[in-house]
């Protein structure tokens, strides 16, 4: 994997912390180009890391290994019909990193028999503890999947799915999920500012509750419903607490909106398959 040449097609956060994550470990620059037609972002790019960019797509992809789609959904049917004359389905291995985009549409617009993985990421991926769900379409050969292993685990967690659909539920749970985990962190401050306690506490005492209540859970082998026990006196300030949010129907709250997330991430990906 580490000879692999790997072509990001896409600039932007999610390739720069990928481009990031795997250089940190080990990964030769020379190995990698990325392209983008923004200047802003190859100026960043070129800054941040010692790798090849460049504006024009065929450029990046020519004599690439790996090519990651790391574009916006809008843009993928563009750049794959763009680039489909000049994909070797033979050598090449295709990754899409665009939510909501089925792999009969990418190789309707890829015109190709090319092996390609879907990935599902997250923004954790960011500092490093990004959650990602993989899926593989049927010409992916093993050494291929070892090889999008690789590559996601540079920057988190990875799982495999056998089953396409499933990446609406995944997209539902873990992609949109940090940004459930930033609504309670940002109520949260907001109570504990409107209780008297000054803003810079309020924030450093949610965060290292989140922290370290995310890392109990991750560490122990009891469920989280039995560390929440443990936390729970009789009649005491924590059962106040969940009682309340009990009777207020969080759990289906919950329920609720992750199903919706699950329900969008259908439509968009029905809308952009029509295109």
């Amino acid at each position: 994997m580490m000879n692999s040449r790997l072509a990001f097609v896409g600039g932007g956060s999610m390739a720069r912390s990928m481009v990031g994550g795997l250089l940190a470990n080990g990964y030769g620059p020379d190995r990698i180009r990325v392209s983008d037609p923004d200047a802003q972002q190859r100026e960043a790019l070129s800054r941040n890391f010692p790798v090849t960019v460049t504006e024009d797509n065929l450029t990046c992809i020519d004599a690439a290994d790996v090519i990651i789609t790391a574009i916006k959904p809008q843009n993928m049917k563009q750049v794959l019909i763009s680039l489909h004359h000049y994909l070797k389905p033979s050598s090449q291995l295709l990754i899409s990193i665009a939510a909501g985009i089925r792999t009969r549409d990418i190789m309707r617009w890829a015109d190709c028999d090319i092996p390609l993985i879907r990935v599902m990421p997250n923004t954790p991926a960011l500092i490093g503890y990004g959650a990602s769900v993989l899926f593989a379409g049927q010409n992916v050969r093993l050494s291929q999947k070892n090889m999008a292993q690789n590559i996601m685990q540079a920057v988190g967690e990875i799982a495999w799915v056998e089953n396409e659909d499933l990446l609406d539920a995944v997209t539902g749970i873990s992609g949109s999920g940090p940004a459930y985990f930033f609504r309670i962190i940002e109520i949260m401050i907001n109570a504990a500012q409107k209780n008297g306690l000054d803003p810079e506490l309020s924030k450093n005492l949610v965060l290292q509750t989140a922290l370290g209540a995310t890392q109990l859970a991750k560490d122990s082998d009891l469920s989280a419903g039995e560390l929440r026990k443990q936390v729970t006196s009789k009649r005491g300030t924590t059962e106040a607490a969940l009682n309340f949010m009990e009777n207020s129907r969080i759990e289906a709250v919950f329920e609720d909106a992750i199903s919706a997330a699950i329900a969008r991430s259908r439509e968009l990906a029905s809308e952009l398959g029509e295109e």
